[in-house]
């Protein structure tokens, strides 16, 4: 882990959604990252001001490259800008990548259950990309809750992967609107549907959630309570009160 400040340069830049984009930058000297990692960005403005934020890292590359998804906030000092005016050739003070503990290696051989609520599923997809990249055959499952389907991340990814790749399934929970011809109504996500979408206590999986604090305090007491080892449930939260609704 880096506490220095570097210099990263912007070398693309993706739209997700209406509100979301993939930032792709180049760090030189990066000698790539671990999955579930985050960085520190910093902002300066001509007066001085400056604000920092966190942002998890999307992508597995092993190189000089990374990509941080960004969802914006109405209200955000930072988001707006790095979703709608960021160009290619700018450039991004940021720290890191940080964290050694939400982290998924490939030499990890249990199977693994991944819950994401809303954006929690940046980290989660950097964990996807690094278990396709390697020669890990473990079971990957991934749980997305979603308000509706246009704020889904990684669409056209996630599709493909879960129809060609027999390392991922993915199942999807819609709480406010559902795709067309969906088979069911939107619903809250509940402790027995959560249950019924993820590997079972006898798979011992690993499980890392993500999501807004409430989202993921709620998951987490459901596994518990549901036979789950506390020790193998990682969980990594973000600001905000959105809960289970």
């Amino acid at each position: 882990m880096s506490s220095v400040w570097r210099v990263a340069e912007v070398v693309d830049g993706m739209p997700e959604n209406a509100t979301a984009r993939t930032i792709r930058l180049r760090v030189a000297g990066l000698m790539g990252h671990l999955a579930g990692q985050h960085i520190d960005v910093r902002l300066t403005a001509d007066d001085g001001y400056s604000a920092i934020r966190s942002y998890s890292v999307s992508s597995a590359s092993p190189d000089e490259h990374l990509d941080i998804t960004v969802d914006e906030l109405p209200d955000g000092e930072v988001s707006p800008y790095l979703v709608r005016d960021l160009a290619v050739g700018d450039q991004l003070e940021i720290r890191g990548p940080v964290g050694g503990w939400f982290v998924w290696r490939p030499d990890r051989v249990n199977a693994v259950q991944l819950i994401g609520g809303g954006s929690g599923v940046v980290p989660l997809m950097s964990m996807i990309r690094a278990h396709q990249a390697s020669d890990n055959e473990s079971a990957f499952r991934l749980l997305y809750s979603l308000k509706s389907p246009e704020t889904s991340l990684y669409v056209e990814e996630l599709h493909r992967l879960d129809q060609e790749s027999a390392k991922l399934t993915v199942d999807y929970i819609y709480t406010r609107s559902t795709p067309e011809g969906w088979p069911a109504g939107p619903a809250r996500l509940t402790s027995d549907t959560l249950l019924g979408r993820i590997l079972p206590v006898e798979a011992s999986p690993d499980v890392f959630v993500c999501g807004q604090t409430v989202f993921v305090e709620t998951v987490a007491d459901w596994l518990v309570t549901a036979g789950y080892s506390p020790e193998s449930i990682k969980t990594e939260r973000f600001g905000g009160t959105g809960g289970i609704r």
